[in-house]
């Protein structure tokens, strides 16, 4: 009803099959996947960032995306052991429960994962788990209202991306979210933003595609009604860009907001990126089902990162609720 093809979804269904078969015995997602009993090599452009929390809620994302729950659903029993083996590594103490394995981007990503699995089954263990993640993103801010690498560092705008996720998924979830955090979090928005509002930088205030699809996605969940001039502005600039052919962060966070403000600049932005995605996915050999592409900035993430990316954009349709439909509450 929102964009999707049977085209669309056979090549969801494809990805979801690589991914299986790519899960560890102990339940996780490696970016590096040559470990993994069913591949041992015979999948090239392996990842090479180390952490597991991140990859195996890189992984478990599209499963949830497409419904699938450790309750129900074709991947039942692959969902339950990936959502073991992230409450397994979760590190609690009086900051929260630590996820990260080295990187705030682990953090955030868990988050999200446990928050959604818990939204969708009301599993009281899971909810405990999501609920000690959140807290420690919380306690992890940067008094400027940023997230990076580590705890407490001074923000930037792809860390802060992922933890405001995370923190929308655990509202959405019913679970603790001290709207402090948020103020603060749009408060470094503010500290990035160019011309007010519509285009968003890295660390300092300038207008770059990937952190300008963030920061605007980042300022829906704030609350930003579909008229806001600037929001229009960034919109007609993504658009203007149009998907592009290799980088799938800036697409998967650029879609999210074209597929939310339902505009003019959706159904040929949607139609473009789908059909190319389903064009570019591997269809042979140990690869298929599979993605990747060869992107400076991603491609220390490797073919794991791509694939879950690209599923996660061919599930936008009904992965997320439109922001500004009319049965959305506007609590943000």
């Amino acid at each position: 009803e929102r964009g999707g093809t049977p085209g669309s979804e056979r090549a969801v269904e494809r990805g979801l099959r690589w991914l299986m078969a790519h899960q560890l015995d102990d339940g996780s997602w490696r970016l590096d996947f040559h470990k993994s009993p069913q591949c041992r090599g015979l999948c090239r452009n392996p990842g090479q960032l180390g952490s597991t929390t991140a990859s195996t809620a890189l992984a478990l994302l599209p499963f949830l995306g497409a419904g699938h729950t450790h309750h129900e659903g074709e991947y039942r029993e692959l969902v339950e052991r990936g959502l073991y083996y992230l409450t397994g590594r979760m590190l609690v103490d009086r900051r929260g429960g630590d996820l990260q394995e080295g990187t705030m981007y682990g953090q955030g990503l868990a988050t999200i994962a446990l928050s959604e699995a818990y939204a969708m089954t009301g599993d009281e263990a899971l909810g405990a788990a999501a609920q000690h993640a959140l807290d420690f993103i919380v306690s992890a801010q940067h008094p400027k209202g940023g997230w990076r690498y580590l705890p407490g560092q001074p923000g930037d705008t792809t860390s802060l991306g992922w933890q405001w996720m995370g923190l929308k998924s655990g509202q959405l979830a019913g679970l603790r979210v001290p709207s402090p955090t948020l103020h603060a979090a749009g408060q470094f928005l503010d500290s990035v933003e160019t011309e007010s509002g519509a285009g968003y930088g890295y660390q300092r205030p300038e207008k770059q595609p990937t952190t300008t699809a963030i920061g605007l996605l980042c300022r829906m969940y704030q609350g930003w009604g579909r008229d806001h001039e600037a929001l229009r502005r960034g919109i007609d600039y993504l658009a203007e860009l149009g998907p592009s052919e290799n980088n799938l962060y800036f697409d998967y966070y650029a879609t999210q907001v074209l597929n939310h403000d339902e505009g003019p600049h959706w159904k040929p932005w949607n139609a473009r990126l789908r059909e190319h995605l389903i064009a570019t996915q591997a269809r042979d050999g140990h690869e298929a089902g599979s993605w990747h592409f060869d992107e400076p900035h991603t491609r220390e993430a490797g073919r794991l990162y791509n694939t879950a990316m690209a599923v996660m954009i061919l599930e936008v349709y009904y992965r997320y609720l439109p922001l500004y439909g009319p049965e959305v509450g506007r609590e943000w």
